[in-house]
């Protein structure tokens, strides 16, 4: 198993990724796993998720939004207080913006984005790290996106958000290599799951389209031909979390299908 025995932050548990992730560790042998959201009842589901599987991954809930830094502090105390260390944080948290075009788009809008996306995930990566290099290292997953780099219509201020923190996952891996404490980046295309599942209803009713000819127009630019499950697009993330990446650092990995293939 991919993480057996270590202790692993998530954040952003909801439905989709975050609740994939986060059962995933468990499967993967995690001896503890912190979950980490602003809305209660997320972390009560995923915490009953990972009770289901039946096996001996210990569960800590630690509600937090992360765009307050006392509270990103208060999660990896809690962390180390109950399980003595922090050997992997995946950053899952995010805000998605509002879909408007760079040119008009409110920056207020854009300021909240990069609050949670860019500050708020830099504020829990400062606080976590704090206690890798205690405890002699650890792995730091960044959940990225294509769109950084492929851009795509009404995204900027997600796009914006997600390539500021690109830049410094660089540099923070730069930084603290000499500590052992690693750093990755998943670049996370379509996603199959709860949000665009809603978000393909969504359209389907709004333009009268057929949902099934709305996802061929998706996959059409997917040189696999699918939209890639969200459970499947976890196991990236968890092994840059796990010790086969152990050489690993500064990496963006593209997890979309082939639908954008850095050069």
């Amino acid at each position: 198993m991919l993480l057996e025995g270590k202790i692993v932050i998530v954040s952003g548990i909801g439905p989709g990724l975050g609740m994939e992730l986060s059962t995933l560790c468990a499967r993967e042998g995690a001896a503890g796993v912190v979950l980490a959201a602003r809305t209660v009842a997320k972390l009560d589901i995923a915490e009953a998720e990972i009770a289901a599987l039946g096996g001996s991954t210990r569960v800590l809930k630690v509600p937090t939004d992360i765009t307050q830094e006392d509270q990103c502090q208060a999660l990896a105390d809690a962390t180390v207080a109950e399980f003595g260390r922090i050997d992997c944080l995946i950053n899952s948290a995010f805000d998605p913006c509002v879909y408007d075009p760079a040119a008009e788009a409110k920056l207020d809008d854009w300021r909240f984005t990069m609050d949670v996306n860019f500050y708020g995930t830099v504020a829990l990566t400062q606080a976590c790290v704090q206690h890798m290099k205690q405890s002699g290292g650890g792995s730091v997953v960044m959940i990225a996106t294509m769109v950084e780099r492929k851009p795509m219509l009404l995204q900027g201020g997600y796009a914006a958000s997600k390539a500021a923190l690109h830049a410094a996952t660089k540099h923070l891996a730069l930084e603290l290599g000499g500590d052992n404490i690693r750093f990755n980046s998943c670049n996370m295309g379509w996603m199959w799951g709860p949000n665009v599942q809603g978000y393909i209803a969504g359209r389907a009713l709004a333009t009268g389209v057929a949902e099934e000819e709305l996802i061929a127009d998706i996959c059409e630019n997917i040189p696999l031909g699918f939209i890639p499950e969200d459970g499947d697009c976890a196991k990236a993330a968890i092994f840059f979390a796990s010790d086969y990446s152990k050489v690993i650092t500064g990496a963006a990995l593209d997890v979309n299908g082939g639908e954008f293939m850095m050069v």
